[in-house]
C-alpha cells in the first residue's frame, strides 16, 4: 500500500477553538457545511474529513479558512451519524467494525451526491479541488482517477493503495509529517517513486517535528504544531491556486 491502514494515531489529538461561520445545507439524506467565500467564485474545495467526520469543528474552522482565501469550501458528512466521537471515548473499542461500515461503496456516493449538489446549488463553479485528511486521503486519490478534480491535496494519508495511486490523471500534492507510522518513510519513498514512475505533476512536502494529524488536529498550544499547520494549509491553497488558472 502507499500507505497503511488508519490505526490508533488516527484517533488522537486536539479540538481547536473558534466558532464556525459556514452554515448547514441538506442535501438527499445528509448535511454538507457550506463556507462560502466573501466574494463569488468559480472554484470550489469539496473537503474530505478524517473519521471524525464533519461535526468536529477543526474541519468547519480549516474550511472557513479556505473560504477566506477565495474557495466555495463543501464538507459532506462521510458518516451520517456515525463518525468517531470526538474526544474518542475509553469503550470506543470497535474500530475494525466502523472501518467496515465505511468503505468505498458507503463513501463514494455520498461523495458523488456532493458534487450533484456543487452543480446544482453554484452553477458558476467550473474549477474543482479536493482536500483529504487521514480518511479522506484515500476519496480524493480515487477521485483523481475519475477526471472530476483540477487537483488534490492530502495530509498524513490513509488507506490508500498502491494500485490508486497508480491511476491519478491529474496534480496531486501531500502533505506529510516526520513521525506517522500510517504514513512512514517507506511509504512516502514508495509513493514518490510511483509518481515518478507514472508521470505525474506532484510535490511532497514533509514537515519535521510534526506526527500523523498535525494538519488537522494538533496542539496549537505547540508554536511548531501551529507554524506546521499554517504552512500545510498553505500548502494546499498554493496548490490549487497554481491550477485555478
Amino acid at each position: 500500500m502507499a500507505s497503511l491502514p488508519a490505526g490508533a494515531c488516527c484517533m488522537e489529538g486536539y479540538a481547536h477553538h473558534g466558532e464556525p461561520a459556514g452554515s448547514l445545507a441538506k442535501y438527499t439524506d445528509f448535511d454538507i457545511y457550506v463556507a462560502k467565500p466573501a466574494v463569488a467564485t468559480d472554484k470550489v474545495i469539496v473537503y474530505l474529513t478524517d473519521i471524525f467526520g464533519m461535526p468536529f469543528t477543526n474541519h468547519k474552522l480549516i474550511a472557513d479558512n479556505f473560504a477566506q482565501q477565495g474557495f466555495l469550501t463543501v464538507v459532506p458528512n462521510l458518516f451520517y451519524d456515525d463518525h468517531v466521537p470526538f474526544p474518542r471515548p475509553d469503550d470506543f473499542k470497535l474500530f475494525p467494525d466502523w472501518v467496515q461500515r465505511h468503505q468505498p461503496e458507503h463513501t463514494e456516493p455520498i461523495i458523488e451526491k456532493t458534487f450533484e449538489f456543487v452543480k446544482k446549488e453554484f452553477p458558476a463553479i467550473t474549477k474543482y479541488f479536493s482536500v483529504g485528511y487521514c480518511y479522506g486521503a484515500k476519496y480524493v486519490v480515487r477521485l483523481l482517477d475519475e477526471g472530476k478534480l483540477n487537483a488534490g491535496y492530502i495530509a498524513h494519508p490513509s488507506f490508500v493503495t498502491e494500485e490508486e495511486l497508480r491511476t491519478i490523471k491529474a496534480p496531486l500534492s501531500i502533505a506529510a509529517a516526520e513521525t506517522d507510522s500510517i504514513f512512514p518513510e517507506e511509504k512516502r519513498h514508495q509513493s514518490e517513486a510511483i509518481l515518478k514512475e507514472i508521470q505525474a505533476t506532484y510535490n511532497i512536502v514533509l514537515y519535521s517535528s510534526v506526527e500523523h494529524g498535525f494538519a488537522v488536529r494538533g496542539d496549537l498550544s505547540n508554536e511548531i504544531v501551529t507554524w506546521t499547520q499554517e504552512a500545510a494549509f498553505w500548502q494546499a491553497v498554493q496548490w490549487f491556486t497554481r491550477f485555478s488558472k
